[in-house]
């Protein structure tokens, strides 16, 4: 593999309480009560927008979603490295990979904006060629534009490019793009790596450097 596409939250960061606290935020300035941990986290994965639409639920109007992710978006740009961290292994693993000549880059369905904040206040950002978000392009993940675009810009094949991420959402983007997938099982939706499965399933990041590295039989 020369190019790996790595998805962002629930796979190279932990940002699930700073998300949790916005949405909660959120629903509070919209005159609603708080949302559980394991919902919410059960929401992310499709960008902001969707994220929102499903926490205010069906019965919301779209001047409240408007309003809601204006909000939104305004408090998690302030809160975004409140206790976001990078999963453990993660640094290790980006800096094995990128001695190594592997081209890297961050494919997110989060406002490109936030994400490369959140890359840089956490110190990797010059480890990944390129950052994309949900708002990069005329279409979110899984639709393959994201992993195609970057594919081009690396001048890198089809069977050399992974996709990495925690959700089905990431794996779905590689079938789309065909590409090969890795899922990792610490993020925030491993329920769904069972449909589409990926091509690789690891515990920790540190397995897929090996992987990638030293070859399956690491």
């Amino acid at each position: 593999m020369d190019l790996l596409v790595f998805d962002l939250d629930g796979t190279l960061i932990d940002s699930k309480l700073d998300l949790v606290q916005a949405v909660n935020a959120t629903r509070a300035h919209m005159g609603m009560t708080a949302l559980d941990v394991a919902l919410i986290s059960s929401y992310v994965g499709n960008g902001a927008p969707v994220l929102i639409r499903r926490v205010l639920g069906s019965q919301a109007t779209d001047a409240q979603i408007e309003e809601a992710l204006e909000f939104f978006l305004e408090y998690y740009r302030e809160h975004s490295l409140d206790c976001t961290r990078l999963y453990p292994g993660v640094l290790e693993s980006l800096d094995r990979l990128r001695a190594a000549g592997k081209r890297l880059a961050v494919l997110t369905n989060k406002p490109v904006a936030v994400s490369r904040a959140i890359i840089d206040g956490l110190g990797v950002s010059a480890h990944f060629f390129r950052v994309y978000g949900g708002n990069s392009f005329d279409f979110k993940k899984p639709h393959p534009i994201g992993v195609e675009t970057l594919m081009a810009e690396a001048e890198v094949g089809r069977a050399q490019t992974l996709m990495v991420g925690d959700s089905s959402v990431d794996i779905q983007t590689a079938r789309n793009a065909g590409v090969r997938s890795c899922g990792v099982t610490y993020g925030f939706a491993p329920e769904t790596l069972a449909d589409p499965a990926p091509d690789l399933l690891v515990d920790r990041m540190v397995q897929l450097a090996d992987w990638v590295l030293l070859g399956p039989q690491a």
